[in-house]
């Protein structure tokens, strides 16, 4: 079967992209989304005082997990060996953001790495404050700037 350069093979069914003839550069994709809760719930959030403990701390790691499994989750995604992942939080008036930056020198770019890394912190969230708020919503999803590859730079216009 004939080879193309598209998410498609000839046939029209979807495919791994093949990456091999691309050159290995700096990747770093930056993403963020928010979780919006109850005042009462984002103060025990910042007081450390929910039952099931640290919450950004796991969120931190939950966040850190995904991104370095991505191709587990995303089925034509390329695995990629992550040199950096940070995870960082700001307080909202009525909930937090979260900002996934993600590293990596590889043929392909790590921007699904860092928007796994933000739902997994976001799902973790929302996992260890719903006792507290069933009414938490999760939104604001997006990628925010990418370096690297073909494309070149890329910044959000509406961050």
């Amino acid at each position: 079967m004939e080879e193309n350069n598209f998410h498609n093979d000839v046939l029209g069914k979807a495919k791994m992209v093949n990456v091999s003839h691309k050159p290995i550069t700096d990747r770093i994709a930056i993403a963020s989304g928010k979780i919006l809760m109850k005042d009462s719930t984002l103060e025990l959030v910042k007081a450390n005082a929910l039952a099931k403990g640290d919450v950004l701390g796991t969120a931190k790691v939950a966040g850190v997990m995904a991104a370095k499994k991505t191709s587990e989750i995303i089925p034509m995604s390329h695995t990629i060996s992550l040199s950096g992942c940070e995870i960082d939080f700001e307080y909202l008036p009525y909930g937090i953001l979260v900002v996934a930056t993600v590293q990596a020198q590889a043929r392909t770019g790590v921007e699904l790495e860092a928007l796994i890394a933000v739902n997994a912190a976001l799902m973790t969230i929302y996992d260890m404050a719903k006792s507290s708020d069933k009414e938490m919503v999760i939104s604001d999803i997006k990628l925010l700037e990418k370096f690297g590859g073909k494309s070149g730079h890329f910044v959000r216009k509406d961050k």
